[in-house]
């Protein structure tokens, strides 16, 4: 049997970086200089000339070979054409100048998505591999893989596959027939902050990260697998007969994680070079920067020329609208919901009969009766602010009160899960009570606390803190933490997912989709307690977090296994597949609700939908694009001139002049500015059956104030591979500002394929 290779890149890190100060003397540069000349497939005397011309390119600026070589700590010689090196200001200004040089950009960093990890995985199925790397929020992990974890045992892999051309660069273990690889990149990050050890020089997972993501996407079928006795059954990754390879880019500092461009783009090219037919990539930056100057956006559109699809976390900034990340169209950008699964407790407060719900992965209280119950500012030390202690911020609070006692914090961001029980656990508190501020909402994570703790909402928060102020003796009671199954509704689009409007480029939504995001179990490492504090000597397999490093695996999985399925299609239409048949609505047959406000959710929290991957076997018809659409995309949308067009295309590549931006072939459709009343804007789409003959019929949701008309209203398709193509009519029938919402679906009695609409009048 033969095997096609797929990967994962699961990098979920979401932090910022730091920066080399304004006065230092050198700086680590990425110098692009476009597409290579030699084909796919180079030969190692290719790899050496590419490799040496950029030490002569280097050299003829900084006036030796020899320091050319000093300088430079990569060359992207395979798919990739530049390198990386170590210039000074004036160094790095006089090579942008040369006439082969595309562009230079200072060495970045980017940030994991999760509420814990980070890191460079990979994964294949039997018939290919997925490459991932990490998780979102503040991480507090490393990534790469703990490959002693049951999810990464070999038992029931096939061979590894003959086409594979990956190393494996861990310590004191031996890739197998499931962890089939491990690499990590180190260079990037030590030109911007020193040396690490050596001991670090491996691509084994000591924070936490990259074994989650891995685990997620690829893991094996584990019994038994649970967290203190929570969740407990069988765990498996999303395609469990994948095998696996990590490549780590992300390394603690001092202060945070860092992950640099310069180790991204290598990892990239090595991933391609591989053999890796998916990317599932869980980093990104806060901010996106243009896609030129953006190691992932140009990594992963050297993926997609060689057929590599690349799947991405949308980022752990929401609600805020505005604040997805990775939003390039050739990237498919993942969201982070709910399940029906949730880890509850149940708190109550002395004399009286409510009970407020809480979620923990914490044990009960030592006794079943009620104890004193004591706010974070009643327990404060005289030197503390009202502002710190109010979050139990780390030196905040009296021991002497809150001894034996429950106490009740203010939980601002993820980081007070930490400090304020390291506060709790020292302080010689029996309990703690973690209540949301406003800006936090609804957005509460079960996390296995030391102490019995409970994480509730901003209204019952305020409940609770109204009830101290108001007693004079208060007291609580709190349940022990049970897992609750068939929870409605579900999904929820959740809090801390970034939403749209796309920052970049309105026109293209994202994110594309959304996935399962939240109170995930996926395998874990031995290195660090469950919750990272020194009098925590707890080690757990398996661990339960949330992210949408860990929502974007998941999506990976679902594209390594179609691609089992379709070996030949382009990345484009594994996304429209995804896409176009997701829904939109909860186990209660309402449309998807949002955790921050429990209102309805819009495309800009889902994209598309929620995923089910069952449908996507059989979608019916595929939006398709190709590099050249890609292209239209960047020289005609984004202007970019040909020195940028250089750094995604061999040859010169312009804007054609009848080319219509609102015509770029995606599956959802956004008009960003449509205008005032009357105003009209037609948009054009091209579908390709991959199904059995048929005819649809267009079905419209009408966005608020806007009139649509579908032409022509019926598709009739008699072989695979035909097109068809149809015009969509928007207008503007009652102005209204900001964005309104609907949907489009074509359907033949069997598949429905639908886009959702995006409008904003002006």
């Amino acid at each position: 049997m033969s095997f096609s290779i797929f990967h994962l890149i699961s990098l979920f890190l979401l932090c910022s970086f730091l920066q080399k100060s304004s006065h230092a003397i050198k700086k680590s540069y990425i110098v692009y200089l476009g597409s290579h000349s030699h084909g796919p497939n180079p030969s190692a005397s290719d790899l050496e000339s590419a490799t040496n011309s950029h030490y002569n390119l280097l050299g003829s600026h900084l006036g030796s070979h020899e320091k050319a070589k000093e300088a430079i700590f990569y060359s992207y010689n395979k798919h990739i054409n530049g390198f990386s090196a170590v210039l000074e200001v004036e160094e790095a200004a006089n090579i942008a100048k040369h006439p082969n040089v595309v562009s230079v950009f200072v060495n970045k960093g980017h940030e994991l998505q999760t509420t814990r990890s980070w890191e460079f995985l990979g994964l294949e199925n039997n018939n290919g591999v997925v490459l991932k790397d990490s998780i979102w929020e503040k991480a507090r992990y490393g990534e790469g893989v703990w490959p002693e974890s049951k999810s990464f045992s070999d038992h029931g892999m096939g061979p590894v596959p003959s086409r594979w051309r990956g190393i494996c660069q861990l310590h004191n273990f031996h890739c197998n027939r499931k962890l089939i690889g491990a690499r990590f990149y180190s260079k990037g990050y030590e030109s911007k902050f020193g040396r690490l050890n050596q001991s670090e020089y491996t691509a084994r997972d000591v924070l936490g990260h990259g074994t989650p993501t891995l685990s997620i996407a690829g893991g094996n079928f584990v019994p038994g697998a649970n967290v203190f006795g929570f969740g407990n059954g069988t765990a498996k990754g999303g395609s469990p007969r994948s095998h696996v390879a990590a490549y780590k880019v992300c390394w603690l500092g001092t202060i945070q994680i860092e992950c640099t461009d310069a180790d991204i783009m290598k990892a990239f090219e090595d991933a391609i070079s591989d053999g890796v037919n998916v990317i599932s990539c869980s980093l990104g930056k806060t901010t996106p920067p243009e896609f030129f100057e953006d190691g992932i956006s140009i990594g992963s559109f050297h993926a997609i020329q060689n057929g590599v699809i690349v799947v991405a976390s949308g980022g752990n900034s929401g609600p805020k609208l505005g604040t997805v990340t990775n939003v390039a169209p050739w990237l498919f950008s993942v969201g982070a919901s709910t399940i029906d699964r949730k880890f509850v407790n149940y708190i109550q407060l002395g004399g009286d009969n409510k009970h407020i719900m809480g979620v923990s992965l914490s044990t009960g209280l030592p006794s079943d009766k009620f104890y004193s119950l004591i706010s974070s500012v009643d327990a404060k030390l005289g030197n503390a602010t009202i502002d710190d202690a109010q979050i139990c911020m780390v030196g905040t609070i009296d021991p002497n009160k809150v001894k034996g006692k429950i106490l009740f914090c203010l939980l601002r961001d993820i980081n007070g899960l930490y400090y304020a029980e390291e506060e709790a656990v020292s302080g010689g508190a029996i309990g703690l009570i973690l209540g949301n501020d406003k800006q936090r909402g609804n957005d509460i994570i079960a996390y296995p606390h030391l102490l019995p703790t409970s994480h509730i909402n901003y209204i019952d928060a305020n409940y609770v803190h109204s009830y101290i102020k108001a007693t004079k003796t208060p007291v609580a009671y709190m349940s022990k933490a049970k897992t609750e199954v068939g929870a409605k509704p579900s999904p929820v689009i959740a809090s801390l997912s970034s939403r749209g409007p796309n920052p970049i480029q309105s026109i293209i939504l994202k994110p594309d989709i959304s996935a399962p995001g939240v109170d995930i179990l996926y395998a874990f490492i031995g290195a660090i307690s469950p919750t990272g504090l020194a009098s925590d000597n707890r080690r757990i397999p398996y661990y339960i977090g949330s992210g949408t490093s860990v929502s974007c695996p998941h999506v990976s999985a679902i594209v390594a296994l179609l691609k089992t399925l379709y070996p030949h299609w382009s990345p484009a239409a594994f996304k429209s597949a995804v896409m176009t048949t997701a829904k939109i609505l909860d186990t209660n047959e309402r449309p998807i609700r949002d955790q921050s406000n429990k209102e309805d959710a819009t495309p800009f929290g889902y994209g598309a939908g929620h995923i089910q991957p069952e449908l996507a076997m059989d979608p019916g018809l595929i939006y398709d694009l190709n590099t050249i659409d890609y292209l239209n995309f960047l020289s005609c949308s984004r202007g970019y001139n040909q020195t940028n067009m250089k750094i995604f295309s061999k040859r010169p590549h312009t804007c054609p002049k009848s080319y219509n931006m609102l015509d770029f072939n995606y599956p959802s459709i956004t008009v960003p500015n449509l205008g005032k009343l009357h105003s009209v804007q037609i948009v054009t789409r091209t579908v390709t059956n991959v199904g059995s003959p048929s005819t649809y019929h267009v079905h419209v949701k009408t966005p608020y104030g806007i009139s649509v008309l579908v032409k022509p209203s019926s598709l009739t398709f008699n072989q695979v591979g035909e097109k068809k193509t149809f015009k969509v009519v928007l207008k503007v029938t009652k102005p209204t500002l900001g964005y309104v919402f609907g949907h489009l679906w074509w359907f033949d009695g069997r598949h429905k394929v639908m886009s959702p609409l995006v409008v904003k009048h002006s």
